[in-house]
Parts: structure tokens; sequence; C-alpha cells
């Protein structure tokens, strides 16, 4: 069959219905193959991996963030894609569920054997996708958290002590504070010297007393960079429902420690 053979439409809806392609993509390819079906379908598959590469650096400020979360376990994964409409429709979403149920069953090198998965998602989608986050939690008080109504910003967080519900306020939090670390202990220490250089060096400093910058340069980062907001260190922060205290103030009061959380975001992934 050649390429100029006419191609029924029964046969451009089945591979359409089989892959999601375009109706004159569909045409053509089974131009290509003679009809045969089953042949489009892996030629579709081969253009849209193709067409994934070129895609691969698009930027994704879109998606979805999912979490599943039992009794002793808590899974959180992100899927970015291009564009509002991609992320509401049916087949990404059945790959977002598809990743998150994947990782929650074996962990997040789960996420590379879906990936025949993705590329072809891609090419059918015409977008680029990617997932941007994929974290199993295990034990302790875990508690869960998905802005809405674009759920594009989630956290899983785990508690060593403390209730549910005080896990389930500091997942809220963490999601508007974006700490970068948990503990003063967890930020590496040349990051906590080059910023308290800066300090040291500034106008603001030099301009005071000698003996007195060292007080001054640790109330600077004690402030404006432990407990940044966003980024900073998690117990420093403002706890956002009663400012007056810190987050590791209230973690004291119910004698409970943050063992770790998991921020995922699609938003610029």
């Amino acid at each position: 069959m050649s390429n100029t053979t006419e191609i029924s439409a029964g046969l451009v809806k089945e591979l359409r219905d089989r892959t999601g392609a375009g109706m004159m993509d569909c045409k053509r390819a089974l131009q290509e193959t003679g009809g045969d079906v089953d042949a489009a379908v892996t030629l579709l598959r081969e253009k849209g991996m193709a067409a994934a590469g070129k895609r691969a650096d698009r930027a994704t400020t879109e998606g979805l963030v999912g979490v599943v979360l039992e009794e002793d376990a808590g899974t959180i994964v992100g899927v970015g894609c291009e564009t509002e409409p991609v992320s509401r429709s049916d087949e990404f979403r059945g790959f977002a569920e598809a990743v998150l149920r994947a990782v929650h069953a074996d962990g997040p090198g789960a996420v590379d054997g879906l990936e025949p998965e993705r590329l072809e998602l891609m090419g059918k989608l015409g977008e680029n996708i990617v997932v941007v986050g994929a974290r199993r939690l295990e034990g302790g008080t875990l508690a869960q958290y998905v802005h809405p109504p674009a759920n594009k910003i989630g956290v899983l967080v785990k508690l060593d002590g403390g209730s549910a519900e005080l896990a389930r306020q500091l997942a809220m939090h963490i999601s508007f504070g974006r700490p970068e670390w948990r503990t003063r202990d967890d930020v590496p220490a040349e990051t906590v010297e080059a910023e308290r250089r800066i300090y040291l060096n500034s106008e603001e400093v030099q301009s005071k007393p000698e003996a007195a910058r060292e007080k001054i340069v640790d109330g600077m980062l004690a402030k404006r960079f432990f407990a940044a907001m966003p980024g900073g260190v998690l117990v420093d922060q403002a706890w956002i429902h009663d400012q007056s205290k810190s987050v590791g103030q209230v973690l004291a009061e119910e004698n409970a420690t943050v063992e770790d959380f998991a921020l995922v975001s699609v938003a610029g992934a």
C-alpha cells in the first residue's frame, strides 16, 4: 500500500483511540506502514519519543503534587508539565497517579521504570513532562498537606512524638515557610560561614563598634538567615499559626521532634 493509498476513517479512529495522536499524524503513520495499525502505533511512539528529546529543556511550571498516606507510610510525588490544560487532562492525571502508586509500593527508584510511559506521554500531549520529586517516609507520626486548589505544592512530614494534628499543622507551615533545612545542624558549616562573612563585611555592621560586631552578626544570622521564610531552618522559623512562637518552641511544648520532611513543588520545575 503506497503513501497515496486511501486510509479508511475507521483505521484512523482506531489508531487515534490507541495512541491519542492527531488525526493527520495517524493518517500519515498508517500510510507509511501500509495500513498496519500495530506498526503505526510503533511508528508514532518512535516519533513521539524523538520529539520528547527536543521538549526536554522546555520549562514546566504547571502540574500536580499527589500524596498517599497510610498508617505507617506516606508518599509524595510531583509531576510537572508546561500548561494548565494538560495538567487537567485525564492522560496526565493518570500518569501522575501511576507514578505515585509505583513510588508508594516500591520507593523512589520506581520512577525509572516508568520512563517509557513518560516519553510516550510527552509525544502524545506535545509537552515536556517531568517527575520533579518523589519521596516515601515510614514510621513516626505522619501527615501531609497539598495546597488547594491548584495542588502544585505539597508536603509530607514525619514527627517523633506529637499529635497527628500537630503534624498536619506543621505540614501546612512547611508549604508556606519552605525551609531548606530541618535544624541548624543540617546547614553546611561553609554556608553559615559565607553568610557570616557577608553580614560582617556589610556597611551596616562595619559602621558599628568593633567589639559589638560579632554579637550583631549573630543576631542577623538568627533573624535573617536561620529564621528566613522562605528558606532558612524549619525550627527557627516563626510558626505561621502563632507568630509569637517559633516552630521549635511549638514542637518542644508537645515533646515532638521533626525526623524528616519532603517539600515538593511543580511551580517552576
